[in-house]
């Protein structure tokens, strides 16, 4: 993903700073540090989605699955091959 790039100025706790100085070659460091950002906000956003579908699964709009997901799916997948064979 190619991208244009900024320069950001702000601060990390000096133990974790110096070990991504030990780490990783000087030269790699932005990315390293913007690969790892990428991916804490990636959670984060996952984290918020989460929460806010929390109890959108309503039972009483899924009565069908009352009996089990596993029942409910052989059904559907009867159905869909008796009606690929002509059965209806």
């Amino acid at each position: 993903m190619a991208s244009t790039t900024r320069q950001a100025n702000f601060t990390l706790p000096e133990d974790l700073l110096d070990e991504l100085k030990r780490a990783v070659p000087k030269g790699e460091q932005s990315k390293v540090v913007g690969d790892a950002l990428r991916h804490e906000l990636k959670r984060i956003k996952f984290k918020k989605s989460l929460q806010l579908s929390f109890g959108a699964w309503i039972k009483a709009e899924h009565a069908d699955l009352a009996k089990g997901a596993r029942r409910f799916v052989r059904s559907l997948r009867k159905s869909s091959r008796l009606r690929r064979v002509g059965v209806q």
